[in-house]
């Protein structure tokens, strides 16, 4: 195919000396470093990137700035990948996605010719009955309007998160961005800009926003100078802010990071989206909006087209057409959708070029060559609102570029709580209602001309200086007073009877679906978003929100103003999982005893915001496999040490101790006695599962709760936030950070404690399982608990953190004759699964009630309330769905993970929530969720490991190991 590139300065992203070529659809394509997909497929000649959602039509560039799903393309290794923005690599293969047979030829593109027998909701009322129905349906309609294929052996990449503090942070730079901050930097202001493109500039790196095109240029070069050169700015390319949060918190998204960015103030300058005309046709490859085009040419050096014709409501197409004529494109005609002409100074040089101007028409339909890109479109007069006459005009071209007007980039300024308002008169959107420290500058205020942009940002820019405190005496005046200029077209919308309109490119809405749905009784115009599902897609209503709110106006007899547009919510374009899930760096916390770890080889690992030790590698060769199976071993058969400083602490003193514990608690604490713990099982209002810890009573009025390491935060907010309701009597306090600790578990425990206490009676009798004493501990004053969680003999002593590494060296002495070694996280977990204890929020989850965990036992039926009660009851009173099992495996089965399935059949039943090898046992042990008729002692589960290999593994009673509790109690 012809090569279409256009000559320098044309191409600013482009770097010609860097040829690269890569695949698409089986085609060799040549292009350069910094080219799209998109843009290098162009530029061999070749329009049709993809295929639509629904009705399998051809689909090419609309946008050319990732705001839309007409470029959705299959890379080897991610689906749905925007081809207009996906930078080209050396060797890439791209296919399109979506269609049966081939890209050029998809045999399913026939189901548009079905079209009226799937209208807007068809499925909500044709595949509910009979019932199971949607079952049968379901694949088939996921096969044929299926997007991607999902790589599921693909390596996870690399992806993490970092902080970034600044006075302002400025969303998008453009003129009016830059501007802003140039403004508040001069001033000494710290500011960063995020601006998505690989340059700053924005509309001046693509855009001719004056007759001159040197004059853009000149602003251009002079702002890019000033900002990249700017001792107190900080630019991030690449880059998007995708929301924002209470006091301006705002995630912004650069390659594989993720910055949370705490800003003292914030310049919203993200521009404006170009909006569709709504015409026949109107999505075939060739047809796009008018500032693709332009970034075609001036970002990849792309020509996008042989023949032009620009249809209009506005004076930028004016401004466009000469840059195409000045690099070679035909400019056939310029429809105009105004009743009248602009000024002579834009419409006399496309004059003197040959170029025809039409007033007052439109395109009523965009037709279609053999190959589905656009060849002609029909021109018919505006002859009232949305209506044309009865014939028009033919005009050949292979590209059709169009524009209704503006829409502001609203999104981060209503997350933050502000309005967007429409006037019907003027056709304009303005912004209000926004937070302290939020200004906003440029298009997104209904500014086009370079000028009053400009004049915008100094505007926003001395609006923060005030704001910061730094700059009172400066003035804050807007550019100019006065009404702005008609940008935007009020009704681009034209109803053919054949259909085919678009009003949402994303989802495949015609005008026809949207009118439907305001029949079907949907006149709100979030539930029409709800039923028609316009404004779902990747372009999240940027193109579609406001010729949804006109059409919705119109049905409903209501003005767009009432009317509305959908509600905008975080994040602002999709963001994948793995920036979610990536790598965190969050401040972390040591224990006292923290120097000792690492004099001992510890391997560290997070737990909570703490960091604990994992495992010991007492040798250097030894593997964590190894280390793990000896620590836990070396406490069955003597005695171990670990630190458990990192629990939660709570204090509760006062007349109401008891009785608010009783109604926070799902266990009976009234009647608790002194010197006894209890276990302590807290649940929500939800009747879920959410932590748990032991309740130790020191005194009538004074009880010691501990809770988990990474719950106790939450628990402490819980109670205090309880008893603004409840009015006890009773001080909460949270004494995590006062106290360290330690558990000394093994059958030798008794025997080297014993050496530390000379005035307390550790005798069995005098100090039984489950009970708490204060006394002292190698002289240092400690609380002692008599608890079992790792099986054994043991006791958690808790001590002053200032005492911290004493208490552990005492210890460490007095057992150096009896084999006591360190144990960490793992063996812990490890030994507590053998004794199957359940870890709150390893082997529960967002829906865990004590039933399904078999922890009724833990429930306290006969006092009257607790938080949970009665949710918890009417839980258990249905038939169960699923329980946590424990199960066992032989030793050389294949080790099932967390988190890998349990199945019937191929339907998902639970997962393993803990699994290891037992040394104890010589066995593998775990526990995961099954459905209730497979949770019987005896009973056989299926779970599914790495490779897809099958494992059945058998349900047994917990616990593991000494189900008579007899080495805990001696």
């Amino acid at each position: 195919m012809t090569q279409k590139r256009l000559a320098a300065p044309m191409g600013r992203l482009i770097d010609r000396r860097q040829p690269l070529q890569f695949t698409f659809e089986g085609e060799q394509i040549s292009g350069f470093a910094g080219d799209s997909i998109a843009s290098a497929v162009i530029a061999s000649g070749r329009h049709l990137l993809s295929r639509s959602f629904k009705y399998h039509r051809p689909r090419g560039v609309l946008s050319m700035f990732g705001q839309d799903a007409n470029t959705l393309v299959q890379l080897t290794d991610e689906p749905n990948v925007l081809a207009d923005v996906q930078p080209i690599a050396q060797g890439l293969t791209v296919t399109g996605q979506n269609y049966n047979g081939s890209l050029d030829n998809d045999r399913d593109a026939k189901m548009q010719l079905f079209s009226r027998f799937m209208p807007v909701g068809f499925y909500y009322r044709a595949f509910y009955k009979p019932k199971g129905m949607w079952k049968r349906w379901e694949p088939l309609i996921r096969r044929k309007a299926g997007l991607g294929v999902l790589n599921l052996k693909i390596e996870a990449a690399y992806y993490d998160k970092a902080y970034l503090f600044c006075d302002v942070l400025v969303v998008g730079g453009g003129p009016a961005g830059l501007q802003a901050a140039l403004t508040a930097a001069d001033s000494g202001a710290q500011v960063i800009v995020v601006e998505q493109l690989p340059l700053i500039g924005g509309a001046l790196s693509w855009a001719r926003m004056a007759a001159e095109a040197q004059q853009t240029e000149q602003v251009l070069q002079f702002m890019t100078s000033r900002v990249e050169t700017h001792p107190n700015i900080r630019v991030l390319l690449n880059a998007t802010c995708n929301g924002w949060f209470k006091d301006h918190y705002l995630p912004v998204i650069q390659g594989q990071r993720m910055y949370k960015v705490r800003a003292t103030s914030s310049v919203i300058a993200a521009g404006a989206y170009d909006q569709p005309v709504i015409f026949r046709n109107n999505d075939l490859p060739g047809v796009m909006l008018t500032s693709a085009a332009q970034r075609l040419m001036q970002h990849y050096g792309v020509k996008p087209g042989q023949r032009a014709v620009l249809l209009t409501g506005n004076d930028d197409a004016y401004l466009a057409a000469l840059m195409m004529h000045e690099q070679g494109v035909t400019v056939a005609a310029i429809i105009d959708l105004r009743t009248e002409l602009p000024s002579a100074a834009l419409t006399q040089p496309l004059q003197r070029a040959g170029i025809e101007l039409i007033a007052n028409a439109t395109v009523y339909e965009a037709l279609a060559a053999s190959a589905g890109q656009v060849s002609a479109v029909e021109v018919r007069s505006i002859v009232g609102q949305g209506k044309v006459a009865a014939s028009g005009k033919r005009i050949e071209c292979d590209l059709l570029c169009m524009s209704a007007g503006y829409m502001p980039a609203w999104q981060l300024p209503c997350q933050a709580g502000g309005k967007l308002s429409y006037d019907d008169a003027s056709a304009s959107f303005t912004l209000s209602h926004l937070p302290a420290g939020m200004f906003t500058a440029g298009s997104i205020n209904g500014w086009h001309t370079l000028e009053e942009v400009v004049q915008d940002g100094t505007h926003a820019g001395r609006m923060v200086l005030q704001q910061l405190g730094i700059n009172n005496n400066i003035s804050t005046l807007p550019p100019k007073q006065g009404e702005k200029p008609r940008i935007n077209h009020p009704w681009p919308i034209f109803a053919h009877p054949k259909g085919k309109e678009f009003v949402d490119f994303d989802e495949d809405l015609q005008i026809n679906d949207i009118i439907n749905a305001t029949k079907h009784g949907y006149r709100d115009v979030q539930l029409v978003k709800r039923f028609s599902t316009v404004g779902m897609g990747p372009s999240q209503g940027r193109h579609s929100a406001l010729p949804t709110a006109r059409l919705v106006a119109q049905a409903t007899a209501r003005s767009v103003s009432e009317t509305g547009v959908t509600t905008a919510r975080p994040p602002f374009s999709a963001e994948s999982l793995a920036h979610l899930a990536g790598r965190h760096f969050d401040p972390w916390r040591v224990t006292a005893i923290h120097q000792r770890h690492l004099a001992l080889q510890a391997q560290m690992m997070p737990a909570g915001n703490w960091l604990r030790p994992g495992w010991y590698q007492t040798v250097p060769a030894t593997d964590k496999k190894t280390a793990v199976q000896a620590e836990a071993l070396n406490v069955r058969n003597n005695v171990g040490l670990i630190d458990v400083s990192t629990l939660g602490g709570i204090e509760l003193r006062g007349p109401d101790a008891a009785e608010f514990l009783n109604r926070l608690y799902t266990f009976a604490f009234i009647k608790q006695p002194v010197g006894r713990t209890r276990y302590a099982l807290m649940t929500n209002e939800q009747g879920v599962v959410i932590d748990d810890g032991v309740a130790c009573r020191l005194a009538e009025n004074h009880f010691y709760v501990t809770a988990t390491t990474s719950g106790v935060a939450r628990v402490y907010q819980s109670m205090l936030q309880w008893n603004t309701r409840w009015r006890l009597d009773v001080d909460i306090a949270n004494v995590s950070s006062a106290w360290a600790a330690v558990n000394l578990a093994g059958p030798q425990s008794r025997k080297v404690l014993s050496k530390l206490c000379d005035e307390l009676d550790l005798s069995a009798e005098a100090f039984p399982y489950l009970a708490c004493r204060e006394g002292k501990v190698a002289g240092i004053p400690a609380r002692l608990l008599r608890v079992g969680f790792v099986g054994e003999l043991g006791y958690e002593i808790h001590v002053p953190t200032r005492y911290g590494q004493a208490l552990w060296d005492a210890l460490m002495q007095a057992g150096s004759n009896d084999g006591i070694k360190p144990f960490g996280v793992e063996a812990q977990r490890l030994l507590r699964l053998e004794k199957g204890h359940v870890i709150i929020g390893q082997d529960t989850d967002g829906m865990s009630h004590p039933g399904e965990i078999s922890m009724s036992w833990a429930v306290n039926r006969v006092k009257p309330e607790f938080i949970g009660r009665r949710a918890i009851d009417i839980l258990e009173s249905h038939p169960p769905v699923r329980k946590l099992v424990a199960f066992t495996l032989p030793a050389a089965s294949p080790l099932p993970l967390e988190g890998h399935l349990v199945l019937e059949g191929e339907r998902i039943t639970g997962n393993v929530t803990s699994c290891e090898y037992s040394p104890t046992l010589k066995a593998i042990i775990g526990m995961s969720y099954a459905s209730a008729d497979r949770a019987t002692p005896g009973d056989s589960i299926t779970i599914r490991t790495e490779g897809g290999r099958d494992v059945t593994a058998l349900v047994v009673k917990l616990p593991f190991y000494d189900a008579e509790n007899q080495r805990q109690e001696l």
